[in-house]
């Protein structure tokens, strides 16, 4: 992959990158389960640096959810730390990679076929829960459900963390933009935002990484 040109600010993506970036949304508006055939632009092959930063301060603990867990880099992190962990994702194609990845490694994590927007179907509580990159996919209708989701399974005291492109990426495709306000206010009612710390998300589009709000969200 190329990197970006000189006159490309930092973090910024190319017009080649910002063209394959747009894809995220489109996927988000039809079928996330056919960016699997080949390796879509989120899948890093490695967890996210800023979740691996909250589990070296011992932040991912507990039971572990991986929401939109893709091919399972997060949920075999947290295996990797000794906990116990799940992950859900719509597309059947990504789950069937997670369960590869996890048996070629030897780590007992699970992977389930699940819509991030059900997750009271899976009828159990988690102590923390991980969302990389779902949150900043989903419209307004389907924050809603997707925060609610999130109530059902997430116990009391238990923490959501998320990472998200913010209102920093320059230009206008890919994911949706979130700002801190947007967070706030998706998470008024039942939860506790903790922190939003400024960010990156590594994508093979963008060779300097997207700006990011990383947020800590305690269930009330």
């Amino acid at each position: 992959m190329d990197g970006p040109s000189n006159d490309v600010p930092q973090g910024a993506m190319t017009a080649r990158q910002q063209a394959s970036a747009g894809e995220l949304v489109r996927a988000g508006e039809s079928d996330f389960d056919a960016f699997y055939a080949t390796t879509p632009p989120w899948d890093i092959g490695r967890p996210q640096p800023a979740f691996v930063s909250l589990a070296m301060e011992g932040a991912v603990a507990g039971r572990v959810l991986d929401v939109g867990c893709g091919t399972g880099e997060h949920a075999l992190m947290a295996v990797e730390l000794g906990l116990d962990a799940t992950g859900v994702d719509v597309a059947r194609t990504a789950i069937t990679i997670a369960e590869g990845k996890a048996r070629k490694r030897g780590l007992a994590a699970r992977f389930l076929v699940r819509d991030a927007r059900d997750l009271a179907t899976l009828d159990e509580q988690f102590d923390t829960a991980l969302d990389c990159g779902l949150f900043h996919v989903l419209n307004d209708e389907d924050r809603v459900r997707y925060v609610d989701a999130l109530a059902a399974v997430v116990r009391p005291g238990g923490r959501v963390h998320l990472l998200c492109f913010s209102e920093h990426v320059p230009g206008d495709a890919g994911p949706r933009r979130v700002t801190q306000d947007e967070l706030r206010s998706n998470f008024r009612d039942g939860w506790r935002v903790d922190t939003i710390r400024p960010a990156t998300i590594e994508a093979t589009v963008a060779a300097d990484g997207v700006p990011a709000w990383c947020a800590t969200i305690v269930r009330a």
